[in-house]
């Protein structure tokens, strides 16, 4: 059996890492796949030291956005409800629903804070009255809102 060659990724690859990632693989798929289309590079303590000061500045950054998500949530939970006016029919119900972009929008009113609609669960909501729902800010931090479908 063949010894494994040590190689720090400089792409994404799937099923093998993340760029900066350091893995092991054969010497024939580094040699004749990795390194000639320039997908990674050999394991030298100098680009260990780069890799590990990259790492190191990736997590100062992942903690900095964090805490803004932080100071998103506190803001968006402080502000209270958030009132969505609809058109309504017979026993309060209303025509169509409430979605995840009329939500952002209404966010985005009132606290001025831009919020991706794809982060944003919500119930399904075919009456007038007060839900509740969640704000994905960022990988764990999620603000709880309450959203109150009003008659227009």
């Amino acid at each position: 059996m063949a010894k494994r060659v040590q190689l720090v990724l400089t792409q994404d690859i799937s099923k093998l890492g993340k760029s900066g990632d350091l893995v092991e693989v054969a010497p024939g798929y580094a040699r004749n796949y990795l390194v000639p289309r320039k997908l990674a590079t050999q394991a030298t303590p100098g680009i260990l030291k780069q890799v590990e000061r990259r790492r190191e500045l990736e997590r100062q950054k992942q903690l900095e956005l964090k805490q803004q998500a932080q100071d998103q949530k506190a803001t968006i939970e402080n502000t209270g409800s958030f009132n969505i006016a609809k058109q309504v029919g017979e026993g309060d119900s209303i025509f169509g629903t409430v979605t995840t972009q009329e939500v952002a929008d209404v966010i985005q009113q009132i606290t001025g804070l831009e919020v991706d609609r794809r982060g944003i669960t919500i119930p399904d909501i075919s009456k007038l009255g007060t839900y509740d729902a969640d704000v994905k800010l960022f990988t764990d931090v999620t603000a709880k809102v309450k959203i109150e479908v009003v008659a227009s």
